[in-house]
């Protein structure tokens, strides 16, 4: 198993945990972070490494029973990709369960960027 397959097995880990420190651990300063949701294209963009910190805090306060099963990982040289189902009750709402993906892209063993996907479910 290479390095960057062993991390994003430990960034799963860490988001199952909530452990913002697990996390990153992996990533690098000039990180970026762009998550599903948000106003722009991309969704909601971090830049930063104490940017993308606080953005996952949002995440652990919206779905505080967050959780990434069925997961899997794959790397081609310096891009990995996770799926996974996600699983978790918003403050806001009834629980969901869907499926998503990141990608992620690795300079010298850290992530430098780390883009995420999931379905949107029509009620």
């Amino acid at each position: 198993m290479s390095a960057s397959h062993a991390a994003l097995r430990a960034i799963c880990a860490g988001f199952n945990a909530h452990d913002r420190d697990a996390i990153m651990a992996h990533f690098a300063e000039d990180c970026v972070l762009e998550m599903p949701r948000g106003r722009e294209p991309w969704g909601t963009r971090a830049e930063g490494h104490e940017a993308v910190r606080a953005l996952l805090a949002t995440r652990f306060a919206g779905l505080p029973d967050v959780h990434y099963g069925n997961e899997r990982h794959f790397v081609d040289g310096n891009t990995g990709m996770s799926t996974w189902t996600i699983t978790g009750t918003p403050a806001t709402g009834p629980a969901i369960e869907v499926n998503g993906c990141d990608f992620y892209t690795f300079r010298d063993g850290r992530v430098i960027k780390k883009n995420s996907f999931w379905k949107i479910r029509d009620a």
